[in-house]
């Protein structure tokens, strides 16, 4: 009696991935709510708390250079996190650490120990690269012509934070004094209890792991992965990493370097914590609130027309903050906002582009690396910043940082010009 060995092939199983996608972005979009409140602290008073306690404004500049630098160094881990155990635990650990730092923060300011401040605006720095790339995340899971938008709901869910937090910097401060902390640390308490809540929303409710759902479907069959979830197939791009990289980077030094003085050159003028408070609020809020727009530009029209603009509008926020009187605030939050927008635009472009060209095996580690060279450009943007002001004037960093901005045009114009297929068409 002779037996027929019948063998049957089975499509892997995958979950709904639409509504795994949505569930993702929720989670992120509340994570990065409470995140952004915590980024906002070192982005309000870090500067300020730095001056009080060394009388320097030409060290003003250091504890953003140093934050950031501190992000650099969270980049590299929290995407090689990310890339062997999965987003989850990556973001997680990263804004734990950010929590970690903002209580060190504090502690500087009550032991009025200088070095033990710059120590933990090192470690504090980790939260600022996390909330960076939680914006990778939203877009694991999310089809080619997408993924502008998916990026844009996480980055623009840290509005919410990145506004309320720096107005309750007078709040927070009152209630530091009343605890017998410096007055100036008041906003880190509120950045420890923001990151720690964060890590906690990511680690019970980021399941399923857009990372490692995206890496096994890009293992699965084509045919099959390809009908679930509309992910193309990973191609990589030494041209579209560097020129992603190359627009990010520089559109942050110029942010970083013009933002970390302003509140500086508010004090300067007689204003005091709640004016700088409140412009600081409108450019954070321009930072992420412009995000949908800016997601459907890009899935619209592509990412270097979108680039350019970036450097454009840069150019118009580094004028107007050079040539607006300095006791007027409406024109600097003007002048900030447009800081904020032209931050955005290019942000949004850069991460389109990495993510469309990096691949899927070694995404998480390659955008890790690309957020280390932003870091690093937000670090020399805001240590520069204050050493130039106080050798020249805040007028003139505007005004130079607006400029520069300006490369990023002639570099997307070339670009344009290679025609490369995966940086012309709409992401």
């Amino acid at each position: 009696m002779s037996h027929r060995t019948i063998r049957t092939t089975e499509a892997p199983h995958f979950p709904d991935i639409a509504q795994a996608q949505r569930r993702v972005l929720t989670v992120l979009v509340s994570a990065q709510i409470l995140s952004g409140a915590g980024l906002a602290a070192g982005v309000t008073v870090g500067a300020l708390l730095a001056q009080d306690m060394l009388d320097s404004t030409g060290l003003a500049g250091l504890p953003s250079g140093l934050f950031t630098a501190g992000s650099a160094l969270a980049a590299i881990i929290v995407g090689r996190l990310s890339q062997s155990r999965g987003r989850r635990p990556g973001l997680a650990a990263g804004y734990l650490t950010g929590a970690v730092g903002s209580l060190g923060v504090i502690a500087a300011a009550v032991a009025d120990n200088p070095i033990l401040l710059f120590f933990a605006l090192f470690v504090y720095g980790a939260g600022t690269a996390t909330n960076l790339q939680a914006r990778y995340a939203g877009a694991d899971l999310a089809s080619t012509s997408h993924r502008g938008r998916a990026v844009s709901t996480v980055l623009v869910a840290t509005t919410l934070g990145g506004v309320v937090g720096p107005n309750l910097a007078a709040p927070t401060g009152s209630l530091a004094r009343a605890m017998g902390i410096p007055y100036l640390a008041g906003p880190f308490l509120l950045a420890a209890v923001a990151y720690a809540l964060a890590a906690v929303v990511l680690a019970v409710w980021l399941r399923p792991d857009p990372l490692l759902l995206a890496r096994e479907l890009g293992t699965a069959d084509p045919v099959t992965a390809s009908a679930a979830t509309e992910l193309p197939a990973a191609e990589g791009s030494s041209t579209g990493v560097a020129v992603g990289g190359f627009v990010m980077a520089l559109t942050h030094l110029v942010m970083a370097a013009i933002m970390t003085m302003t509140p500086i050159h508010i004090f300067d003028h007689g204003h005091g914590t709640a004016a700088a408070g409140l412009v600081i609020a409108v450019h954070v809020g321009a930072m992420y609130l412009p995000s949908p727009l800016t997601g459907w530009l890009v899935d619209r029209y592509g990412c270097l027309p979108v680039a350019a603009a970036s450097g454009v509008t840069l150019l118009a926020a580094g004028m107007l903050a050079g040539l607006a009187p300095g006791d007027s605030i409406v024109l600097l939050a003007l002048a900030l906002a447009l800081l904020g927008l032209g931050w955005n635009f290019g942000l949004v472009t850069g991460t389109a582009i990495i993510t469309n060209t990096a691949p899927l095996a070694t995404r998480a580690k390659t955008q890790g690396a690309v957020d280390v060279s932003i870091a690093i450009a937000g670090a020399t943007g805001g240590m520069g910043s204050g050493l130039m002001v106080a050798a020249t004037s805040y007028p003139m960093l505007a005004l130079v940082c607006g400029v520069l901005a300006l490369a990023v045009v002639p570099a997307a114009a070339l670009t344009a010009r290679r025609k490369d297929p995966e940086l012309q068409k709409p992401s």
